[in-house]
């Protein structure tokens, strides 16, 4: 899938698929290829990846026909531009909490190269673009969506205000961050915590605005978030797989061989 498919993909509705990678290696590329994804999400917010290893990273991936989405560190436009630049065709900002945040971000994301005072005025609504400036950044920016996590109770208070920013592509949940910011941390199964993320959904979805949410939980959980509106899936990753996976298995022959079984969740693959 290439940047414009999974842009199309996030307001038509359509489900789109992918998982978190955190590995930079080759050997990853090909592997991913073969498996039925759509796109592959590159956090740097919590997994150190330098700036030059990504780009050959969202380089690769694209050529292989995964869309690489990126979240970036911190809401910084000039951090978007930079992962634009290195080949990112989605880019995710942190923990958004006001309009404003997306309002900056789309002025990078949505109308890159333009820059300074020029943009300022354009975002602000006093001066638009020259007619052939605008059909210039249209087409330069065509690519690329804007994506916003949704973590926090300020930021579902502020929802309609930000599915408003023109140039939205997609809300995708942080299911840790905001689980503490309803004061239950790690508890995805409460009243609350399942309220706030069927009501993102549901005004996501009503707003045109691709909705979504990073899940390590099981596959019916997922499909119920799904049933719910969901189309912007993040399922797993290759740590928490890795994790899962040789868990399992070792214990079970620790098992068979008569050992004692250890348990390793020690919090190291929660993003």
């Amino acid at each position: 899938m290439n940047g414009p498919e999974f842009r199309d993909a996030l307001h038509s509705g359509r489900r789109v698929y992918g998982t978190m990678v955190a590995s930079t290696s080759p050997r990853w590329v090909p592997l991913l290829a073969g498996m039925p994804l759509d796109f592959v999400f590159i956090d740097t917010e919590h997994i150190t990846i330098d700036r030059e290893k990504l780009s050959w990273m969202c380089q690769a991936y694209r050529y292989a026909g995964l869309a690489p989405v990126v979240r970036i560190a911190s809401p910084d436009p000039y951090a978007a531009c930079q992962v634009l630049d290195g080949g990112a065709c989605g880019l995710v900002a942190p923990y958004i909490e006001t309009a404003a945040q997306v309002r900056e971000l789309a002025g990078a994301v949505k109308r890159r190269p333009v820059k300074g005072a020029k943009l300022a005025a354009a975002l602000a609504g006093h001066t638009p673009f020259e007619p052939a400036l605008q059909a210039y950044v249209d087409a330069h920016n065509r690519p690329h969506s804007l994506i916003v996590n949704i973590e926090s109770v300020p930021a579902i208070e502020a929802l309609d205000e930000i599915l408003a920013v023109d140039g939205l592509d997609a809300v995708p949940i942080g299911p840790h961050d905001l689980s503490c910011s309803l004061g239950q941390p790690e508890r995805y199964d409460t009243p609350e915590f399942e309220a706030a993320v069927t009501s993102i959904f549901r005004r996501a979805r009503a707003a045109g605005v691709g909705a979504g949410i990073h899940s390590w939980m099981p596959a019916a959980r997922e499909a119920a978030w799904c049933a719910a509106g969901a189309n912007f899936i993040i399922h797993s990753s290759d740590i928490i797989a890795t994790r899962d996976t040789l868990t399992t298995e070792i214990n079970a022959l620790r098992e068979r061989m008569g050992d004692t079984r250890r348990s390793t969740d020690n919090g190291a693959a929660t993003v």
